[in-house]
């Protein structure tokens, strides 16, 4: 924001220069000043909770006669335009600020307050008919709405962002899980061949693995139900009605459609931030799954003739400034840094919240950053892996059946009829020669060329107790 013209704002500590068109004044001002640290600012997704919370508690103070209609109306409009984004830029303070997020807080209540100045044709930081403290902010503190604007705006993105995006992908994977079932392939442990499996089975794998992400995305929201709201500075409710925080749920809910409560217990909502935790801890196992089934399917397309090859993905750019023709993963690259970043995000806010201080935590703010923008970059790339990526990935049904038939763990079948000894031995021959294990058992008559058919039949191989063999 432009600080050619500027205006006198007072606050506590006396007055400052505020640019001339900032809805925000002193207070926040300063920490302009203070924190000229990343450039990061609170994502939309914070702002429009906090918004959401000031147009709560201004409903619910009017319901409970602490603040008049006029007021409360003005309030609840310009509140409504902090959720709606229409004043994002008035929220200019960097993430690394005051740890309790009052800075941002008071940001808040200070554009809150300004605004409706605009709205009754007064002068911007006159503070009337609503000032910043006693309206804007009447019943609450720093210390129990930054808690609660991290807890909703979080629940709000798992809700509306991330699980819809997992059902996409859970969704394509069980597609593709249903078109591959009757494709035959080798299975691989300790990245060495094994014993043959079905493509589609691997794929059903993992949309299992997205099945549980999503439920692990569904236990986050039910942590962060509980808000701190109605605890103000220490947790006592100093300065609050008895029954503001009840009332300020009820209208959250009516808003966002999540049933938040008042916390249990005020000094543990407070002085710790376990909840936040627990919801990057889910985030995290979350990321290590889609790492896995980007990764495997990356390696599965590998080559393409030169590598594994098994299937193909979907050709998005070319792959080199050298070599023409040459086409990457690069959907799976992008979901794979994505989990990166959010394994190391976790980092960052466990250390955060294991510094809780007696009644309050103060690393709050980095905790929102984090929370939320992995959050963000695991919807984002969720979608665009499950539409540019899994979507479009076809079977190389030759080169499965080839490498079945070139795999030397074939013999696994043979186990319970020769025995394991004498089935190694031919293991170990198909190695050496490079024939294939039923080109050797030809060749020894190991068996009649109908029980070899029938031990051998990669198919049966697929099926619990396959090829009539009870061993495991």
């Amino acid at each position: 924001m432009s600080l050619g013209h500027t205006r006198i704002e007072r606050d506590s500590m006396g007055e400052m220069s505020v640019p001339e068109s900032a809805l925000y004044g002193a207070s926040t001002q300063r920490a302009v000043l203070n924190f000229p640290v990343s450039g990061w600012h609170f994502s939309r997704p914070f702002i429009r909770a906090l918004g959401l919370l000031k147009w709560a508690a201004a409903q619910a103070n009017h319901d409970l006669g602490l603040l008049d209609a006029e007021r409360s109306a003005l309030i609840v409009q310009a509140a409504e335009e902090v959720t709606e984004g229409k004043l994002h830029e008035h929220f200019p303070i960097d993430i690394f600020q005051t740890g309790s997020g009052t800075s941002t807080n008071m940001n808040a209540n200070e554009v809150i307050s300004n605004r409706c100045s605009q709205l009754e044709g007064k002068e911007i930081g006159a503070k009337e008919p609503v000032h910043p403290n006693d309206h804007v902010n009447m019943g609450q503190s720093s210390n129990d709405v930054i808690p609660s604007a991290i807890h909703i705006s979080a629940a709000e993105q798992l809700k509306t962002s991330l699980i819809p995006a997992l059902e996409t992908l859970a969704g394509a994977l069980e597609a593709k899980a249903g078109e591959f079932h009757d494709v035959i392939k080798i299975g691989r442990t300790h990245l060495m061949d094994a014993t043959p499996i079905r493509l589609g089975q691997e794929f059903g794998g993992y949309a299992q693995q997205v099945r549980h992400a999503i439920r692990r995305a569904q236990q986050s929201i039910e942590a962060l139900q509980e808000l701190a709201l109605g605890g103000t500075a220490v947790g006592t409710g100093l300065n609050r009605h008895q029954d503001f925080p009840a009332k300020v749920m009820r209208h959250l809910e009516q808003r966002t459609g999540i049933p938040f409560r008042e916390a249990a217990n005020h000094f543990e909502a407070q002085g710790g931030k376990d909840a936040v935790v627990e919801a990057s801890g889910q985030l995290k196992a979350i990321a290590v799954g889609l790492f896995k089934i980007a990764n495997d399917i990356r390696w599965l397309s590998s080559g393409p003739r030169c590598g594994i090859g098994e299937i193909s993905l979907p050709a998005t750019q070319p792959g080199s400034s050298i070599m023409p023709g040459k086409v990457n993963p690069v959907m799976s690259e992008s979901m794979m840094m994505v989990c990166a970043q959010v394994i190391g995000a976790d980092a960052t806010i466990t250390w955060a919240g294991a510094n809780g201080n007696f009644e309050l935590n103060v690393m709050m703010p980095v905790m929102a950053h984090n929370l939320l923008c992995s959050i963000r970059l695991l919807s984002n790339v969720v979608t665009i892996f499950a539409e540019k990526c899994v979507s479009g990935i076809t079977a190389n049904r030759e080169r499965c059946a080839e490498l079945v038939e070139l795999s030397m763990a074939m013999v696994t079948s043979l186990a319970p009829k020769i025995g394991y000894d004498r089935a190694a031995e031919i293991a170990k021959e198909s190695g050496k020669t490079g024939k294939t294990v039923r080109q050797i058992c030809l060749e020894k008559k190991v068996l009649t060329e109908g029980e070899l058919n029938a031990a051998l039949d990669p198919v049966s191989m697929t099926e619990p107790g396959g090829n009539g063999s009870g061993g495991g």
